[in-house]
């Protein structure tokens, strides 16, 4: 469906992909403004920030202990372009760029493509492969097989849940404020602004996952032989 007054630079036809760079333009000026006032002293929406990194930062320690420094940049930006990505739609004449699956496969290919270069950074490429054999020898090419359609198969789950779910609700929210537009809006949109953080955590949590498993896998293994 058609918003006439949504920011839509690209065409009706892109009206999802012209919001997702919107929603990348906002992130990028909030980090040029923050970058251009910190301080030691920091200000509130410094403080804010500081807080919010710190926050990813402990919770990537606690899937990634060894790295997570390393990782906190693409998970804590994922986060956020994620969730101002859902929450956009709260806004009069705004929908979810998320609410379309050709927008949520783009961060979801980002991921795949992101752990799988940190797995090779940190085993090196024949030795990541490796583990795709799985631990039997003759049964390496079927193990091989499932394993890469499996990696391929959390593209799908990333991007798919993520539409899913925020088109879901968006199509809920249309058909409320269809029937009852003077009761149902502000209950639901504190509903749908909770909706929004709990989906952007999960597929914070699912990419924190995923680069555990291409990074730490070899040194869990080595664990095991001891």
């Amino acid at each position: 469906m058609y918003h006439p007054f949504v920011i839509n630079f690209l065409g009706e036809k892109y009206q999802h992909v012209s919001l997702f760079l919107t929603v990348g333009v906002i992130l990028v000026l909030i980090a040029i403004f923050v970058r251009s006032r910190l301080s030691i002293i920091p200000g509130t929406v410094q403080n804010i920030l500081e807080v919010f990194v710190e926050g990813i930062h402990d919770f990537v320690s606690g899937v990634i202990p060894h790295e997570a420094r390393r990782h906190v940049p693409l998970i804590a930006t994922a986060f956020m372009f994620i969730l101002l990505s859902n929450w956009i739609g709260n806004v009069p004449g705004f929908i979810s760029p998320t609410a379309n699956w050709n927008t949520t496969i783009a961060p979801a290919i980002v991921v795949f493509v992101y752990y799988h270069v940190q797995g090779i950074r940190k085993h090196g490429f024949i030795k990541y492969l490796k583990h795709f054999g799985g631990p039997v020898p003759f049964m390496a090419p079927v193990i091989f097989v499932l394993e890469t359609i499996g990696h391929f198969a959390r593209v799908l789950s990333l991007s798919l849940r993520l539409f899913g779910n925020i088109m879901g609700e968006e199509t809920l929210a249309v058909i409320l404020f269809s029937l009852v537009p003077l009761i149902i809006p502000v209950p639901f949109m504190f509903l749908s602004i909770f909706f929004g953080f709990v989906q952007a955590l999960v597929f914070t949590l699912l990419t924190t996952v995923y680069i555990s498993l291409a990074v730490e896998e070899e040194h869990e293994e080595h664990e095991e032989h001891h």
